[in-house]
């Protein structure tokens, strides 16, 4: 007896100057133009208390740097998911 088996599983894409591009990617790349540009806009100083210190910085130092962060952390998290 033939066994109906689903198609495997693709990802949803859309065909920009023909070629397919992932959504994941073009979402990836318009949060990413957002972060730059917000990062951008706010280029006053900020003071930061750490536990022992106070640093002044330039808030687009203070933006990047937690935008970096939060990828860093974001890519282990997702590849320790895909492991699992």
């Amino acid at each position: 007896m033939a066994q109906n088996t689903p198609p495997p599983h693709r990802p949803s894409t859309l065909t920009v100057k023909g070629r397919n591009v992932r959504l994941r990617t073009i979402g990836v790349a318009v949060l990413a133009v957002l972060a730059v540009w917000f990062i951008a806009a706010n280029t006053g100083s900020v003071s930061i208390k750490l536990w022992i210190a106070t640093v002044t910085l330039p808030l687009w130092a203070v933006l990047a740097v937690t935008l970096l962060t939060g990828m860093i952390l974001g890519f282990f998290i997702a590849r320790r998911r895909a492991k699992g």
